[in-house]
């Protein structure tokens, strides 16, 4: 199909990179700034990437990010600086273990345990990846809002948010799915090509993983991400690197919402890189809160 021209997408690239260049205050001590957001609160997947980055500024080159566990725990403000803490909790013979906390007025808005391994041989096997069709042939992030410029949430996919996003079933931002569903596929990578380390790739999975992570919750309620009267916001949020990935080339989040219960959705991503293999696993537990009779 044909497609908007993204012409924001440079200035978007560069402001989701500047928010990842940590500035190091000590040994394990950083500070990072926010995306603006609409809402004016930190974005959790931003949060996430900072906190990988910061834990994995004090591990060896040779050892790679393959699993993180993060609790949401304050909203953070988006205007002000947020401080990493890592504290080096064990370097083995194959893994090491960090716990980042990232403060803001000395109290903790997020709490994250990451572990990193040597790269070694064992047996494989995975999934498979279902047949959807091609990006090109979907509508972009990018054809949905740019209608819309000059609108908050517009604004921040169009000329903030560093990823494109690409809905199988149709995106929900701005209404439900006309036949409702507990699952979606969608196709995501960042929209400008990348020169950066494999821990920045792997930090912009961490970031792009929380981008629509709750959908399918929202989806088989028949909900948008504009219903009247709704609330929502993450939990917690764990991610697993199987295989190295790039978050510039086309990423496959293959996604359900197995329950929702007590003011709780949960959620899950399979995410496939374009050749089919499996790179990452993710899930969330987020709050969702409908309006009365919704």
């Amino acid at each position: 199909m044909e497609h908007v021209d993204d012409t924001w997408g440079d200035a978007a690239v560069a402001a989701g990179l500047g928010s990842l260049d940590l500035r190091r205050l000590g040994d394990t001590t950083f500070e990072g700034d926010s995306l603006p957001m609409p809402g004016g609160r930190v974005f959790g997947g931003q949060a996430l990437a900072q906190a990988v980055l910061a834990a994995g500024h004090t591990v060896d080159e040779s050892r790679v990010a393959h699993s993180m566990h993060g609790y949401f725990l304050r909203p953070g403000d988006a205007s002000r600086p947020i401080r990493f803490e890592v504290e080096e909790l064990r370097d083995g013979r194959s893994f090491s273990a960090r716990r980042t906390h990232a403060f803001q007025d000395e109290k903790p808005i997020l709490s994250m345990i990451a572990s990193f391994q040597e790269t070694q041989d064992g047996p494989e096997h995975s999934v498979r990846m279902p047949e959807v069709p091609p990006p090109d042939a979907l509508a972009s992030v990018i054809d949905v809002f740019s209608p819309f410029a000059g609108h908050p949430t517009a604004d921040f996919w169009l000329n903030s948010a560093p990823f494109d996003v690409r809905h199988v079933e149709g995106s929900i931002f701005m209404e439900p799915d006309k036949a409702p569903k507990q699952y979606q596929t969608a196709w995501m990578r960042v929209r400008r090509a990348l020169d950066v380390s494999d821990l920045m790739h792997r930090a912009l999975l961490a970031f792009g993983s929380d981008q629509v992570i709750l959908e399918p919750a929202l989806r088989r309620h028949g909900a948008s991400w504009t219903t009247p009267g709704m609330a929502f916001a993450s939990l917690d949020h764990a991610l697993w690197w199987h295989r190295p990935a790039r978050a510039d080339e086309w990423l496959l989040f293959v996604q359900d919402a197995p329950t929702a219960q007590s003011g709780r959705g949960m959620c899950g991503s399979w995410v496939f890189s374009e050749d089919g293999r499996l790179v990452a696993s993710v899930a969330q537990e987020g709050m969702l809160r409908m309006p009365e009779g919704h």
